[in-house]
């Protein structure tokens, strides 16, 4: 059976990828793809993404050797975001940190009159 990729960029050129860690259900980073990174992905079982900075494909981990192995893919309800879940080996974000999502931000008491 052949999986038509292109219901998936119906609405342009990059799809969202939300990663998420198996073991934990942690939200490691977002990434785009583009068709073909989201065929290498299919292809070898490990993340591929689109950069939109350099505009180029890159294999998450190929120069630091922070590999995410791809155990389950997901579309949402719309087909324009992805649910990738992996397996993470290291740091899954580029300042080292595991996740991408590590600066929170406070949130405003709201007023009772606002509710």
């Amino acid at each position: 059976m052949s999986l038509d990729l292109d219901r998936f960029f119906r609405k342009g050129e990059l799809i969202p990828a939300i990663v998420q860690e198996a073991s934990t259900g942690q939200v490691l980073m977002l990434a785009y793809m583009n068709k073909e990174s989201l065929q290498k992905t299919l292809e070898t079982g490990y993340t591929w993404f689109y950069s939109r900075s350099r505009q180029e494909l890159w294999n998450k981990g190929a120069t630091s050797g922070h590999v995410q192995k791809v155990l389950k893919l997901m579309a949402d309800c719309d087909d324009d975001t992805l649910l990738v879940t992996v397996e993470q080996t290291g740091p899954a974000c580029h300042t080292g940190s595991h996740s991408c999502f590590f600066k929170p931000i406070p949130l405003q008491t709201p007023k009772e009159d606002t509710l």
